[in-house]
C-alpha cells in the first residue's frame, strides 16, 4: 500500500444531487459525501468539465433550479476550497479522450472525464453511472446511492 491517500473524483450527478432537493434520498447521501470534504476529512477531485455540466443542470434541468448566482457561488466555493482539487483537460487529454471514444464507443463526455482522471492520476469516481465508467480497467466506479 502506498502512503498517499487516494483522491476520488465526484461526478456531475453526485454534485447535482448534493444541491438538488427533488430526490430527498439521493440528496441526503450526496450531501453527506460532500460534507466530508467540506469538513476537511477527505479531499475530492472534480474536473472543470463536471463544474460546467453542474452549472447548466442545476440552473436549468432540475425541478427546482438554483439561481445563476447560487450556482456561481457553489462553483466559486469549490474552486477556492483547499479540500477540492479541480483538474482540467488539455489538448493531449482531448486527443486521448477521442482515442478512448473510438475504441470503446462510449459517451464522448464520459471518455473526456476518464482521460482527465487518468492524466491527473485519479482512479476512483463517485457516480450514479457506474456502468459508464466500470468498463475502463483504470477506473473504479462507486455508486454512493446503493
Amino acid at each position: 500500500m502506498n502512503d498517499r491517500t487516494e483522491i476520488a473524483l465526484i461526478d456531475t450527478n453526485v454534485l447535482v444531487y448534493a444541491y438538488d432537493t427533488s430526490d430527498n434520498q439521493r440528496h441526503e447521501k450526496a450531501k453527506k459525501l460532500l460534507e466530508r470534504c467540506w469538513r476537511k476529512e477527505v479531499s475530492y477531485a472534480i474536473s472543470s468539465q463536471n463544474l460546467g455540466e453542474f452549472f447548466i443542470i442545476i440552473t436549468k434541468k432540475v425541478p427546482h433550479p438554483l439561481s445563476v448566482e447560487e450556482a456561481e457561488q457553489i462553483i466559486t466555493d469549490i474552486c477556492s476550497f483547499s479540500g477540492w482539487i479541480v483538474i482540467h483537460y488539455t489538448q493531449k487529454t482531448l486527443q486521448q479522450a477521442i482515442k478512448l471514444y473510438k475504441i470503446r464507443k462510449k459517451q464522448f463526455w464520459d471518455t473526456m472525464i476518464i482521460a482527465t482522471m487518468i492524466e491527473a492520476g485519479v482512479t476512483t469516481i463517485f457516480t450514479e453511472n457506474e456502468k459508464d465508467f466500470s468498463s475502463f480497467q483504470q477506473i473504479k466506479a462507486i455508486n454512493p446511492f446503493r
